[in-house]
């Protein structure tokens, strides 16, 4: 919800500063250059004005979307199962993340199917994306 109203200001503000474009254009328009410059210049100058200013918007949403981490208690991971997703990111098996625990193997399994559920995922290798995706656990070191 927060950053639907975030996008929605982001949004006003644009087409606001679209449409004094447009005005201080007009006003230019019909003071001074009427007789000097033709109208696709004006559309040049509006369309490179509005491109360099779509490529900064656009840069600073990904710059401040990428370094957004996401807390793995806030989806209700426990800290063991943040330690069963980075065994199943090394390319553990269950039985071997079950040794490396010192857990049964049906406990691995229930850490598991519960990281699952969590993340919203039917498969090992979603689950390790998603992870990474969400900077829960670190990237792969290929």
């Amino acid at each position: 919800m927060r950053k639907l109203k975030k996008l929605n200001r982001i949004y006003w503000i644009y087409g606001g500063v679209m449409g004094l474009l447009m005005i201080l254009l007009e006003v230019i328009h019909y003071r001074t250059m009427v007789r000097d410059i033709e109208i696709e210049v004006y559309g040049a100058i509006i369309g490179i004005l509005f491109l360099a200013f779509g490529i900064w918007l656009g840069t600073s949403l990904i710059k401040k979307n990428s370094q957004e981490k996401y807390d793995p208690f806030k989806l209700g991971l426990s800290k063991r199962e943040v330690e069963v997703l980075e065994l199943l990111a090394q390319g553990f098996s269950n039985q071997e993340v079950a040794d490396k625990l010192f857990v049964s193997l049906n406990t691995a399994k229930t850490h598991i199917s519960n990281i699952y559920s969590k993340l919203n995922v039917k498969r090992r290798t979603q689950a390790i994306q998603k992870a990474r995706d969400m900077a829960l656990i670190h990237p792969s070191k290929e």
